[in-house]
């Protein structure tokens, strides 16, 4: 069956010079597919240049700016598989409009802009060779925790752009995925490149979840959702179940967290089967 992970394939990532966008481009480069590294940190894109090893090219990038797009869009060409992976963390309250623009502007704006300059493409594509788009997401994005309203609004977006680029694509040899993963030890999480710092023992490495998207791409999978060492895929079922209740049952949003619902919540996923 033919896949997407092929020789002389061409890739584009972006947030690729380091955490899981990085364990993707090794993966790529595993199959000799051509590789090209979109990337805002100009140390991280060096160190992946230095590192990486194949048909790599590395672009420092702007994901949420527009003109930047149109030319990576011109550099770069045509694609079989794009992964919009770029994405910062941060934390802010109401009134906070740097932090708002910040979130907004690459994890959200950066899909938006990496899906107007490539979708079409794709679209009118001809060639009977499979490819791919994937897109990644957060559970945030699905159970909504409270504490971070801009990042969840952003993870939440980007989950119904994939959902309805999916959609849209349907007819055609592209596949489109949602990658949702789990505790990932990224530089979100403290592991900045260069540095040595221990994995957490919860926590899976950016490796795994390359590997775990590969496996779902293959199966044509949609909804990738990964696990870790401290969540299982069971556990993830439930909370989700849960969260969607809030609005099927008429409960106030984000139950799980209220003290008044935390007894009930724990004890009906204590027994729910999923």
């Amino acid at each position: 069956m033919a896949s997407v992970f092929r020789p002389s394939a061409r890739a584009l990532i972006t947030g690729g010079a380091s955490g899981i966008g990085y364990a993707v481009a090794e993966l790529c480069l595993k199959h000799s597919m051509k590789v090209t590294i979109a990337d805002f940190n100009q140390e991280t894109l060096d160190l992946a240049k230095k590192n990486l090893e194949g048909d790599v090219k590395c672009l420092k990038t702007d994901v949420g700016d527009r003109g930047d797009w149109k030319s990576l869009r011109e550099q770069v060409g045509d694609v079989d598989f794009l992964m919009l992976n770029a994405g910062v963390g941060g934390k802010g309250t109401w009134g906070d409009e740097e932090y708002f623009d910040k979130i907004l502007h690459t994890n959200l704006n950066g899909v938006i802009n990496g899906l107007n300059a490539y979708a079409p493409s794709f679209q009118s594509r001809t060639s009977t060779e499979p490819s791919a788009i994937v897109i990644t997401g957060s559970k945030q994005g699905i159970t909504n925790p409270p504490g971070n309203a801009a990042y969840n609004a952003s993870k939440a977006a980007v989950k119904a752009l994939a959902e309805h680029l999916d959609f849209d694509l349907k007819d055609t040899k592209t596949s489109v995925h949602l990658l949702v993963p789990g505790w990932t030890f990224t530089g979100l999480s403290g592991n900045i490149p260069g540095t040595t710092k221990d994995k957490p023992a919860g926590a899976w490495s950016s490796a795994q979840v390359a590997d775990y998207m590969y496996e779902k791409v293959e199966k044509g999978k949609f909804y990738i959702i990964c696990p870790d060492n401290d969540v299982s895929e069971e556990t993830d079922k439930k909370r989700m179940l849960w969260s969607v209740g809030d609005v099927v049952n008429g409960r106030p949003p984000l139950t799980r967290w209220r003290e008044e619902w935390k007894g009930e919540a724990e004890a009906w996923m204590g027994k729910q089967k999923v």
